[in-house]
C-alpha cells in the first residue's frame, strides 16, 4: 500500500518583489514545512531585464525579478504551475526565459514549454511519502499564447496548456427568430459568411444562430451554456492516465476566470465539468485558482475539487513596468509612471480589485491522501492587507477574520460540502 502524503495547496502567487523576511511568513513557511507537497500558482513572468511587452496582456503586464523563485522555494513550496493568462505577458521570449529560471532553481513546474507536447506533461515531484504528478492547464487565453504541436515538417510553438471552450447563449424560439431577422437586416454576419465561402471559417452548426462573434440557440429561457473542447480534455485526461503509473499521487491545477453569470465566486458550467471529468479519469485532486476570489470546494468521489483558493500573493500593482499600451487605456501621456497607471486603473483605490476585500482575503489548504481516500482537509484563513498603502498589501498572514471561513462554507455548501469552523480553522467533514 503507498504511503499517506500530505499536502498544502494556495490559490495565485501574483508576486512582483522579492519576499521579507518577516514573523507573518516565518509562521505560513512553518505550516507548509508540515506537508510534503506544497503548491502555489506562479502568476508572474521573470522576464529578465528590458524585456519586450506583448501588445496584449492578461490584464496586468506581470513580470518579476528571478529571485522571487527561490523567495518561493525558502518559503516552503515545491510545486508550481505556470499556465496563466498571464504567460505571454512578454511574448515568448518572457516565457522561455521564466521556464529557464524554474530549470536554474531546479524547480519543479508544469503548464507551459517549447511546444504543447512539453506544456501538456506532468511533471514529478519526488518525496519522502512517495511520487507526485501534476499538471497544469489555464481557460483564460488569449489563442496566440497557446502552445503549438511539433510535426515532422514544422517545429512546435511555446506557450501554455490549454482548455479552450464554446460558448452558447439560448433564447426563446420568438427572441430567437427576431434576433435571426436582426442579423440579416444589420449586415453583422457578413464577415463570417464571406469568411465560410473562401473556405477559412465554418458554418454554425443546424439550429444555430450566429450574431457576430455570439451563438444562441433555442432554450426555454435567455441564459448561457459552455462546454470544453473534447480535444483538450482527452489530451489531459490523457496526461493524467500516464501520470497514475508514474507517480503515487496526481494532481490537476486549472487557472480559469470564467464564471457563472455576474457573479466571480461561482465557477463557470464547463470549469465544474472538466474538473469532475479530471477526477474522473484519476487525478487526487483539482486545484483552482484564476478569479482572485474564493470559491467552493467539492468532494467528488472522495477526491476534493477546489475551485479557486483566492490570492496567496497579490502584489500586482507594483509590478516594476508597463508598455504604452496600459497607459493609453487610461490616456496618460508618456511621461506617466506605474504609479500613475495604477491610481488611473483604480480610480486612487476606489474601484477593481483595490476596492474589493474579497481579493485580499483567502485560505491554505491541507490535506493527507492516502491513496484509498482523502482525509483531515483544514483551511486556514489568510489576509493580504486589505485597506492598507499599497506598498504594504499583497502579502499573506495568518488571519483570524471571521468573514473567511463562513464565505467559504457558503460557497461551498452548493457542492453539499460540509465545512465546520472551529478555533478558526475550517475542516471539511466527511460523512
Amino acid at each position: 500500500m503507498p504511503a499517506p502524503i500530505s499536502f498544502a495547496a494556495t490559490g495565485d502567487s501574483f508576486i512582483t518583489r522579492r519576499l521579507p523576511d518577516s514573523p507573518q511568513l516565518a509562521a505560513i513557511r512553518a505550516m507548509l514545512a508540515k506537508c510534503d507537497a506544497r503548491f502555489t500558482n506562479f502568476e508572474t513572468l521573470t522576464p529578465g531585464p528590458n524585456p519586450t511587452a506583448n501588445a496584449i496582456s492578461g490584464g496586468t503586464w506581470a513580470s518579476a525579478p528571478d529571485g522571487v523563485i527561490p523567495d518561493l522555494q525558502g518559503l516552503g513550496f515545491n510545486l508550481f504551475a505556470l499556465a496563466t493568462n498571464h504567460a505571454l505577458d512578454f511574448l515568448h521570449a518572457g516565457l522561455t526565459a521564466t521556464g529557464a529560471a524554474f530549470d536554474r532553481h531546479n524547480a519543479v513546474v508544469a503548464g507551459a514549454g517549447a511546444n504543447l507536447a512539453e506544456a501538456a506533461a506532468p511533471r514529478y515531484l519526488e518525496t519522502q511519502s512517495g511520487r507526485v504528478a501534476l499538471i497544469s492547464v489555464c481557460s483564460t487565453l488569449h489563442e496566440t499564447a497557446i502552445a503549438g504541436r511539433q510535426r515532422v515538417d514544422m517545429p512546435g510553438r511555446p506557450g501554455i496548456n490549454p482548455l479552450r471552450f464554446s460558448t452558447t447563449h439560448t433564447l426563446p424560439r420568438a427572441d430567437l427568430d427576431a434576433l435571426a431577422a436582426l442579423a440579416s437586416a444589420s449586415g453583422v454576419n457578413s464577415r463570417n459568411q464571406m469568411m465560410v465561402k473562401e473556405g477559412f471559417g465554418e458554418p454554425p452548426p443546424p439550429g444555430v444562430v450566429q450574431f457576430g462573434d455570439l451563438r444562441f440557440r433555442e432554450g426555454p429561457a435567455g441564459g448561457i451554456i459552455t462546454a470544453a473542447r473534447p480535444d483538450d480534455v482527452a489530451r489531459v485526461t490523457a496526461a493524467i492516465s500516464e501520470a497514475r503509473r508514474q507517480a503515487d499521487r496526481v494532481v490537476v491545477s486549472l487557472h480559469a476566470h470564467e464564471q457563472l453569470g455576474e457573479d466571480k465566486a461561482i465557477a463557470a458550467e464547463f470549469v465544474e465539468s472538466f474538473c469532475r471529468a479530471c477526477i474522473d479519469a484519476g487525478a487526487h485532486a483539482v486545484i483552482g485558482h484564476g478569479p482572485h476570489v474564493l470559491r467552493g470546494i467539492e468532494i467528488y468521489r472522495g477526491r476534493p475539487i477546489f475551485y479557486s483558493l483566492g490570492n496567496f500573493i497579490f502584489q500586482n500593482e507594483t509590478v516594476p513596468v508597463l508598455p504604452q499600451e496600459f497607459y493609453d487605456k487610461f490616456k496618460l501621456p508618456l511621461t506617466a509612471n506605474v504609479a500613475d497607471a495604477i491610481d488611473a486603473r483604480s480610480d486612487t483605490n476606489r474601484r477593481g480589485f483595490a476596492a474589493n476585500p474579497w481579493a485580499w482575503k483567502a485560505v491554505i489548504a491541507r490535506w493527507v491522501d492516502d491513496g484509498d481516500r482523502v482525509s483531515d482537509i483544514t483551511l486556514h484563513p489568510v489576509a493580504l492587507g486589505f485597506g492598507e498603502a499599497r506598498p504594504q498589501r499583497g502579502l499573506p498572514e495568518l488571519s483570524d477574520d471571521p468573514l473567511i471561513l463562513p464565505h467559504l462554507a457558503d460557497l461551498s455548501a452548493r457542492y453539499g460540502t460540509r465545512i465546520e469552523v472551529t478555533g478558526g480553522v475550517g475542516r471539511v467533514f466527511f460523512l
